[in-house]
């Protein structure tokens, strides 16, 4: 993402808000906070938010109604934060939308992760990427990349390279100059479900780098604020 994800938190109870706010603007993210069905659904319109956190229990309208109105305007990610343990009421939320239920009191670093993971799945939906399955080996001036054989040749030297990191240079290098979130990519080599952070990605791409330098036809590019492209400089 070029900005930071915005989060609208959406409950009454000022000790979760106000923790929940701390924590996530540590992570770098911008939130919101508003106490009651009415004014998150006001909100929703003016915030834009790429991801909105929940409360069951609202003053007003309830966090049921609010998710079933959401739905009919947005995609937008849903997690619901509630003290309801009946599996009735996780049941009722998920079928009305909401793309994950975390039961009250929940751990910060657990909260973190599902936000995480739920905005990672719903960023690769929004952007699907394909890729052709036929295609195992990518050749560029003086790199071979094989994952038949999961090798990676650099002017005439194989290279001993992880598979996380073949993985990741493969399908870079087969989408040239396409650009890729950290999101996206973790998505498509480490898959949905893991949630690690987005770090992972970065200190990958150094460990590529250190073993495959810039070329005067391609590089391994950085794009500021959002993630990575396979660079092709010129024409082949």
């Amino acid at each position: 993402m070029s900005e930071k994800p915005r989060v609208l938190i959406v409950d009454d109870d000022i000790n979760i808000t106000d923790l929940i706010t701390l924590y996530l603007s540590k992570e770098l993210y911008n939130t919101r906070v508003v106490s009651d069905g009415e004014s998150a659904l006001r909100e929703f319109s003016v915030f834009h938010p790429n991801l909105i956190l929940l409360d069951l229990m609202l003053p007003g309208i309830d966090g049921n109604q609010v998710c079933r109105e959401l739905r009919q305007r947005s995609d937008v990610p849903i997690i619901i934060l509630s003290a309801k343990e009946d599996t009735f009421d996780k049941v009722l939320a998920l079928e009305l939308g909401a793309d994950d239920y975390i039961m009250k009191p929940f751990d910060s670093r657990e909260l973190l992760a599902r936000i995480k993971a739920v905005l990672r799945r719903y960023q690769a939906a929004k952007f699907p990427i394909v890729t052709n399955p036929k295609e195992k080996k990518i050749v560029y001036p003086d790199l071979i990349i094989n994952l038949m054989d999961y090798s990676v040749t650099y002017f005439g030297q194989r290279l001993d390279m992880p598979p996380k990191e073949l993985e990741l240079l493969y399908f870079l290098a087969s989408a040239p100059n396409q650009v890729f979130t950290r999101e996206q990519l973790l998505d498509q080599i480490w898959g949905y479900e893991y949630v690690g952070d987005t770090r992972t990605v970065d200190v990958h791409i150094k460990r590529i780098r250190e073993k495959i330098k810039e070329h005067e036809k391609w590089s391994l590019a950085t794009v500021w604020g959002i993630g990575y492209k396979f660079e092709v400089k010129s024409r082949i």
